[in-house]
């Protein structure tokens, strides 16, 4: 697929260059984020964990994953993110970690993906985790079998939606960790609210997309 080789290829080089970081993460950040996150680091040792944002053809468009978490009693439930997990002792680096949860939770192959950088690592104040996205490429449309026990729902969401400035909105989320409402900016994306350090993120990869050629996603 030619096409999606020149897309590796133009991604790769992007990954190379000084990333956008924090300016653009906090495009996507509630106006208490950061104040609470420097307040926070300064009182925990972050725990360090890892995502993989994956990239593939389908439908001649790039797209990447998203998964919804099942509801459950924690910080995260019922929130959508990429697969990813804390860093566990097997776990030789944290490319490792996002490879690894990724294959348990949407039970792709590893050997399937090709790892082509990072993105700004991100602290997470309500769970204490030091987060580093990982982005990866997988040359085919992968077959998802997501462990029914992290994965509620499986998100294929086609680039040309992470770029589109509308499906950004705002809306009043109830914050449990401070439990209170505050107004938070979102990514509308497959139907589900994604925000959080997921749509900060999605925020610092949407940059880099938008540095890129604009078909360079469509295949």
């Amino acid at each position: 697929m030619p096409r999606f080789s020149q897309f590796i290829d133009l991604l790769s080089e992007s990954l190379s260059q000084p990333l956008p970081g924090e300016d653009a993460q906090y495009h996507m950040a509630p106006f208490e984020r950061k104040l609470r996150a420097s307040q926070m680091m300064g009182n925990v040792e972050p725990r360090p964990s890892a995502v993989l944002i994956l990239m593939y053809p389908k439908n001649e468009q790039v797209h990447t994953v998203l998964i919804l978490r099942p509801a459950y009693e924690g910080v995260h439930s019922a929130q959508v993110g990429f697969p990813g997990g804390k860093q566990e002792d097997s776990d030789p680096t944290l490319q490792d970690t996002a490879l690894r949860e990724s294959v348990e939770e949407i039970g792709i192959m590893e050997d399937d993906v090709e790892v082509l950088g990072q993105l700004t690592p991100l602290f997470i104040a309500p769970s204490g985790f030091m987060v580093y996205p990982y982005v990866g490429v997988c040359n085919h449309h992968p077959s998802f079998i997501p462990d029914p026990v992290e994965v509620a729902r499986i998100l294929e969401v086609p680039l040309t939606d992470l770029v589109s400035d509308l499906t950004v909105k705002e809306k009043p989320i109830l914050l449990k960790s401070i439990q209170r409402e505050i107004m938070v900016p979102y990514f509308d994306l497959s139907g589900e609210v994604v925000w959080g350090a997921t749509a900060m993120m999605i925020s610092e990869l949407k940059v880099i997309l938008k540095g890129m050629p604009e078909d360079a996603w469509q295949l």
